[in-house]
């Protein structure tokens, strides 16, 4: 069974056992009237934290009852391959699209549309070390958008080498300066990029639960 269908059988269980009913728990919690009915019956298959922490104080309960505590119980993400920062990496997409090594998803996240690279090297420390993980969301499959410039990215050049830089405009349309994030690393100037996605979260090494 999926986490989404463990969650809403546990908030299922839990109202029928307190004798309310899914628009009460959900205007309760500050939700839409439908919000608990849409998770309970999967329309919302991946609820966020947040509202699950609402629904969990309006129904007296800790949050590890509704989300559980075993690992085969949290959504997952899958670790598309690996970056560098000085060296180069040519292994993004090591593996067939959710094919490859498995990671808890930190539950600051929701799992859609996330994916996870590893660290390789030392060349970004002290910001990232190796093993370090990071997650990113593509918004498309090719591009750099907007939101992306003066942040710090997962990217990948046009030779299909993987880069994690602080991406920034470069001389011309369609050209990017790659900024490391060690000083005593080298920077790259007008480099062209397949595509380029803000960093949204920054796992150490020792805190990644792989499944």
């Amino acid at each position: 069974m999926d986490f989404g269908q463990v969650v809403a059988d546990r908030i299922s269980a839990l109202i029928e056992e307190r004798g309310t009913n899914n628009r009460a728990v959900a205007l309760a919690a500050g939700m839409s009237a439908t919000g608990v009915r849409d998770i309970v019956t999967r329309k919302t298959k991946n609820p966020t934290l947040a509202n699950l922490v609402k629904i969990a104080e309006v129904l007296d309960v800790s949050i590890q009852e509704i989300v559980g505590d075993s690992p085969q119980e949290r959504p997952t993400v899958a670790i598309a391959g690996a970056v560098g920062a000085g060296a180069m990496v040519p292994v993004f997409d090591a593996y067939e699209k959710g094919g490859g090594p498995q990671v808890e998803c930190p539950p600051q996240l929701s799992p859609h549309g996330i994916v996870a690279v590893e660290i390789v090297g030392d060349s970004m420390e002290p910001v990232y070390s190796a093993g370090d993980l990071l997650f990113y969301t593509r918004e498309a499959a090719d591009g750099v958008p907007s939101d992306a410039i003066g942040h710090r990215c997962v990217c990948e050049d046009m030779n299909g080498m993987g880069w994690v830089k602080q991406v920034r405009a470069g001389s011309e349309p369609g050209l990017f300066n790659l900024i490391s994030l060690n000083p005593g690393a080298d920077n790259q100037h007008d480099v062209r990029l397949r595509w380029a996605a803000r960093v949204r979260m920054h796992l150490p090494a020792d805190m990644a639960r792989r499944v």
